[in-house]
């Protein structure tokens, strides 16, 4: 019997979340409080186990540890961000900020450090799910010159091609079309995604942006939409002329 079979509940109607990671205790513990709070979770206790699983059903969510025993965890979510939208949230060990700013560059919506508290993991998983969106929205497209913005598709187009970006970049750059014209620090970008401050050494944000104006800003001869402001925050320019 596999970690994923021994640890998979039958609620079809819950959210379904994979959570890939070999340490049973920790994995026992989020299937117990995360099914508790009307999640439906499914244990893959290996990087093999849980590409088959993605591949045989669908997730609302991935849990993804950077530390497998098979696999390299950014290796992985690079891997999954290239075939699916679905949001990862990374699980790790690891302090380091780069390995933090580079998970999140390859595709990763959020992450949390080990060890946490439950009640964190869950507030960060619901956070990347309301982003991702759950069930049908009303169509509305904001349309910037060149740049469109679907937001009941949760879709941006660049002169009616399709861009790639993940379901929390998504999130940053309506937050920020939305308030066209007005100045938002990191702080009161986060504040409206997730309810709580950004650390202040923690420059997630600035990595955000900066794959979002790398699928956005294809034209060098342009200006850029996305603009910084050193020291106090970003500002989408209004002009629809571009």
């Amino acid at each position: 019997m596999t970690s994923g079979q021994r640890w998979h509940d039958t609620d079809v109607m819950a959210e379904r979340i994979l959570m890939i990671d070999d340490d049973n205790r920790l994995a026992g513990m989020v299937h117990d409080y995360l099914g508790g709070a009307g999640f439906r979770v499914t244990i893959a206790g290996t990087g093999r186990e849980g590409e088959a699983l993605l591949k045989r059903e669908t997730f609302d969510a991935v849990i993804l540890d950077l530390m497998l025993p098979d696999a390299d965890g950014l290796d992985l979510c690079r891997k999954l961000r290239a075939s699916s939208d679905v949001p990862i949230l990374m699980l790790t060990a690891r302090g380091e900020p780069m390995d933090r700013v580079v998970g999140l560059e390859i595709g990763a919506d959020d992450y949390l450090a080990k060890p946490f508290e439950p009640r964190e993991l869950q507030a960060r998983l619901r956070a990347i799910l309301r982003r991702k969106g759950g069930g049908p929205a009303k169509s509305e497209t904001l349309r910037f010159g060149r740049l469109e913005i679907d937001k009941g598709a949760r879709v941006v187009r660049v002169d009616g091609e399709e861009r790639t970006i993940t379901s929390y970049q998504f999130a940053i750059l309506l937050m920020l079309a939305e308030r066209a014209g007005r100045v938002l620090s990191r702080d009161a970008l986060m504040d409206l995604l997730k309810g709580e401050k950004l650390e202040a050494f923690d420059r997630s944000v600035d990595v955000h942006i900066s794959r979002i104006r790398a699928a956005i800003e294809d034209d060098p001869k342009k200006p850029r939409r996305i603009l910084t402001l050193r020291g106090t925050g970003y500002v989408f320019a209004k002009d629809q002329d571009r």
